[in-house]
């Protein structure tokens, strides 16, 4: 191997080095906690050297959020895309959305709703129609087999979409958090979730169980 690939490769490892540190840092602490002096100590390089590797910490911030979103989205296709009923896979990912989110909360919360860098929302907004395009062809599919009564499918997604952050965004806010390590009677998962599949099933038509 060549002096400069392996100059490449090295530059490589530490951009996703730095990509990891970046990542457990949003988990542990939201994207306030994400600040290029603490990434660089997190990383064992000197700041300057994460310019080098990103033009700034809303460029860093954005591909955080990028690859923690894809992860999410690939999760949630593969149970709407899976076995089942339409109406089966819509509440089996709505439950599996919630549950992904109850487990990170950190993480989720800052995914869904921390005020951040324009950059991050501008990716926030790419996401937010990379879920609706999956409900879209659940949807699609409901519709067809005479499951879901849904006229404005788009429209209806992008409500599913705005149902399940609004949902989870209270009992995944800091405030819910403080409530709930102060052992102060907060909302559980299983509340939740089952209030986003009742609400979001009887949103698109589906028949009553």
């Amino acid at each position: 191997m060549s002096n400069q690939a392996t100059r490449l490769d090295r530059a490589q490892e530490l951009r996703e080095r730095i990509l990891v540190c970046a990542h457990q840092r949003v988990s542990e602490g939201g994207f306030a906690n994400l600040t290029m002096q603490a990434l660089a100590e997190d990383a064992g390089i000197a700041t300057g050297s994460l310019y080098r590797h990103f033009s700034g910490k809303g460029e860093l911030a954005a591909e955080v959020f990028s690859n923690a979103c894809r992860i999410e989205v690939d999760a949630l296709a593969a149970v709407l895309r899976g076995a089942g009923s339409p109406v089966e896979r819509l509440a089996a990912g709505l439950d599996q959305f919630a549950s992904r989110a109850w487990h990170s909360r950190r993480l989720a919360f800052a995914l869904i709703a921390e005020p951040v860098d324009p950059e991050v929302d501008e990716q926030r907004l790419l996401y937010r129609e990379a879920y609706a395009e999956l409900f879209i062809d659940l949807l699609e599919e409901g519709v067809r087999s005479g499951v879901f009564r849904v006229s404005q499918v788009n429209l209806v997604a992008a409500c599913l979409v705005g149902a399940i952050a609004e949902a989870l965004v209270g009992p995944l806010s800091p405030p819910a958090r403080a409530a709930r390590e102060a052992g102060q009677p907060v909302v559980d998962l299983a509340t939740v979730s089952q209030s986003l599949i009742t609400f979001c099933l009887r949103a698109v038509g589906a028949p009553e169980s």
